[in-house]
């Protein structure tokens, strides 16, 4: 529907606007039943589904139940679809094959004016960032909030335990920007976690996969990363592959207050003898 958009009429965007605010669930009701949400013609919605290349909306419609079935697949089940796989080629450049195909697969649906935003965003020194992710993503968070931490002040990692999230909400406003990071078997702690944040005014900035975590309905800004791999658990490396571009054009935009703090923070190294200087 991203892709298509501007080849679709006013009647139509609206009900593709419609769709994608409660996605998939809003395209499961009827066809009356979606026509009356979005105040247009059942025949608007027939148009919309074929012009996005299906038969009809009943097409559409297999299409978001088979996107559910992936969304809530169970990681063990994911052996039986590998197992069927080309065999021929060594199973190292079956996966990097894969991960080759998600990169461009996300850099293809990337909005480039939304990278710039986010990177603006981070960016801000007048603005407090906190970051969280699950527990696959959360490695993908520690990484960003390591080097933001770096580069800027006012980072804050929100720790492993929901227990302790309400005390860093207290600190959570208008100028902050809170970075999520989630992907499919959604995790409903983050999900709370982002409606409270958005009670208070807070920026919510998603890094999630190609089907989209339900935080999405929430989030200012939203990255979608393709995850799909030959294996029983998703890859996240055109996630950090989006994480490392964003590092980096945060720095450039923070050049000279960044270039301070990581001198500061090699002499603090160096007094402390952290590292061994070979030198």
């Amino acid at each position: 529907m991203r892709d298509r958009m501007a080849d679709l009429t006013l009647s139509e965007r609206h009900l593709a606007s419609v769709l994608m605010q409660d996605y998939p669930i809003a395209g499961l009701q009827s066809i009356t039943e979606l026509a009356q949400a979005a105040h247009v013609s059942t025949p608007t919605v027939v148009r919309m589904a074929r012009k996005l290349g299906f038969d009809g909306f009943s097409a559409l419609q297999e299409a978001l139940r088979a996107e559910i079935s992936d969304q809530i697949k169970k990681p063990i089940s994911k052996l039986d679809e590998i197992s069927g796989e080309d065999q021929a080629a060594h199973k190292l450049y079956r996966f990097a094959a894969a991960v080759f195909r998600n990169l461009h697969e996300t850099l293809a649906r990337i909005d480039e004016s939304e990278f710039d935003a986010v990177a603006a965003l981070l960016a801000d020194p007048s603005r407090a960032i906190f970051i969280e992710g699950g527990r696959i993503t959360r490695s993908n968070a520690d990484y960003l909030f390591n080097h933001m931490q770096i580069i800027r002040p006012g980072v804050t990692a929100l720790g492993r335990s929901p227990g302790i999230w309400p005390q860093f909400l207290l600190d959570m406003d208008t100028s902050s920007v809170l970075v999520l990071f989630d992907i499919r078997r959604y995790e409903s702690d983050l999900l709370k976690l982002a409606k409270l944040a958005k009670a208070r005014g807070c920026r919510i900035v998603l890094f999630t996969d190609q089907w989209g975590s339900p935080i999405g309905q929430l989030a200012d800004h939203s990255f979608h990363g393709l995850v799909e791999a030959p294996s029983s658990w998703d890859s996240t490396i055109a996630l950090m592959l989006l994480i490392e571009a964003l590092i980096a054009e945060v720095q450039t935009r923070l050049a000279g207050e960044s270039r301070t703090r990581i001198e500061q923070l090699e002499s603090m190294f160096t007094a402390t003898r952290m590292f061994r200087d070979f030198n």
